[in-house]
């Protein structure tokens, strides 16, 4: 039964393809990384990506209006500086 290049051994590891599988998982996770970094600088980190707020604690900007047992909504702008809305 041919099993494709490396039929003589399925278990054979081609080391320039782990090569650029590596290379290539990487730049993806830098761009991931990047992404990460420009977004953190103006993101809550406390909203979800249903724009819902995970924070264990009290803030300016959440709608304390949601029913009991769900997540506050955030309204939050992305474009204002959150760090100052958490009381303390």
């Amino acid at each position: 039964m041919s099993q494709g290049p490396h039929s003589d051994n399925p278990r054979k590891v081609d080391p320039e393809r782990y090569r650029r599988s590596v290379e290539r998982l990487t730049e993806i996770f830098r761009g991931i990384s990047e992404t990460v970094n420009v977004v953190s600088a103006y993101r809550c980190p406390y909203k979800n990506v249903q724009d819902r707020c995970t924070a264990q604690f009290g803030c300016r900007n959440q709608d304390r209006s949601a029913p009991p047992g769900e997540l506050y909504p955030c309204t939050g702008s992305d474009n204002l500086d959150y760090r100052s809305a958490w009381e303390i």
